[in-house]
């Protein structure tokens, strides 16, 4: 049996054994969740997340290294962010009009009146772009601040390229630090199966059916918003700009979105992600250890969508409109937001704080979909890291047209 299909399987039957524990046997479910859900779940993430900086380091720096020309490596940045801008407005836009059109703030009712949440303050832009650049390399590799390690990273890579012969042995070395990594993940993946069951059975047996029935039409708005993302935006960027099937990307990428639901972390899913994207969509691997890395850190498509579900969906609950200014001011933030916050923990929710804010709307708000936000959140990621790959599969398709028409 394909690994895809085991863990398509673990994440079914987790769905399963989680909602059957929550609705007929809760005791025994805190239990199982404790001694076993939990440490299953614990164990496959460490062992993703040990990966995630030694993995990023050489990769990127081969990557870049492997462009060799730095007008090359301009090019290629300026594609990545501009695709990411490009389809993070979509997906907000996608977001805004189906809960327009759905108006899932005004079924049912909602009580506001306990309705609080503490808005944990988001770094500005201007300091997230000031910080890119470590003053202390080790420093940004022990608190894993991505943005710092993949500046730095290239430019470990463009010395390399510029250095040539003298530096060949070093060149090697991480080559090999790549193919070492790259082993272990493959090593790693042989558990996923057993984690994303443990991590599954953990999440939808603690939100419980409760939650999912209170909240059930906004949770259908987003998901809804998130699947038509990715099958449109996606899947029509994938066969139009790299003249790809669609079909067999999201079948070659499938592994992947499976690992990315069950641990709900961009960043924890990379490793794999970037293993998939080379091998099964033949994703050169400069291009790959380049775009996926950045992907992972600043582009946040499924947040994005989120973003504009909830805040339509708490003015509705409010009983507030909000002006055509007001809803291009929400775009705005959000897009600046998914660049300022990068890297930031629960960095879905501080980015929806900053958005409520700029249209002046309650941030208490949040407290009515933070319950089901988890589920929400591994569905998000899925689109997350598919539209790193699908801005990789296209970056790279147009880069091997480029070769082709130089050589």
């Amino acid at each position: 049996m394909k690994l895809s299909t085991k863990i398509i399987i673990a994440l079914i039957a987790g769905g399963i054994v989680g909602l059957l524990l929550n609705l007929y046997s809760p005791d025994l479910f805190e239990t199982l969740n404790t001694y076993l859900f939990t440490p299953l779940g614990k164990i496959f993430l460490n062992l993703i997340n040990m990966l995630v900086v030694p993995i990023v380091f050489f990769s990127i720096t081969l990557g870049t290294a492997g462009l060799g020309d730095p007008k090359k490596l301009g090019r290629i940045g300026l594609k990545t962010i501009s695709y990411f801008l490009a389809t993070t407005c979509m997906a907000l836009i996608i977001g805004i009009a189906f809960a327009y059109i759905f108006q899932p703030g005004t079924v049912g009712t909602f009580d506001t009146t306990g309705a609080e949440f503490q808005a944990e303050e988001a770094p500005p832009v201007s300091d997230t772009l000031l910080n890119i650049i470590p003053t202390n390399p080790i420093k940004a590799f022990t608190e894993g601040n991505m943005l710092q390690i993949i500046t730095f990273s290239v430019f470990i890579g463009f010395a390399l390229t510029m250095l040539g012969e003298k530096t060949r042995g070093v060149l090697k070395l991480f080559d090999q630090g790549n193919e070492l990594m790259m082993y272990l993940v493959n090593l790693i993946m042989r558990f996923a199966p057993y984690g994303t069951f443990g991590l599954i059975v953990s999440a939808v047996g603690t939100q419980g059916v409760d939650a999912i029935k209170a909240m059930g039409l906004y949770m259908g708005v987003v998901l809804a918003a998130l699947i038509v993302h990715t099958l449109v935006t996606y899947g029509s960027s994938v066969y139009f700009l790299a003249k790809r099937n669609p079909f067999e990307f999201f079948k070659g990428f499938a592994p992947a979105m499976s690992v990315a639901f069950s641990t709900s972390s961009s960043n924890a899913t990379l490793p794999v992600s970037m293993n998939v994207a080379q091998k099964n969509l033949k994703v050169p691997e400069s291009v790959s250890s380049f775009v996926q890395p950045l992907g992972a850190t600043i582009n946040m498509d499924g947040t994005a969508i989120m973003q504009g579900v909830a805040t339509i969906f708490i003015a509705q609950v409010y009983g507030l409109d909000l002006t055509f200014t007001q809803l291009v001011t929400v775009v705005l933030t959000a897009v600046l937001a998914s660049i300022g916050t990068a890297g930031v923990p629960g960095v879905g929710l501080i980015m929806l704080a900053m958005v409520l804010q700029s249209v002046n709307l309650p941030v208490e708000g949040i407290a009515l979909i933070i319950g089901i936000d988890r589920l929400l959140d591994m569905t998000r990621t899925a689109v997350n890291i598919t539209g790193d790959a699908a801005c990789a599969v296209i970056v790279g398709e147009s880069e091997k047209k480029k070769n082709r028409e130089l050589t």
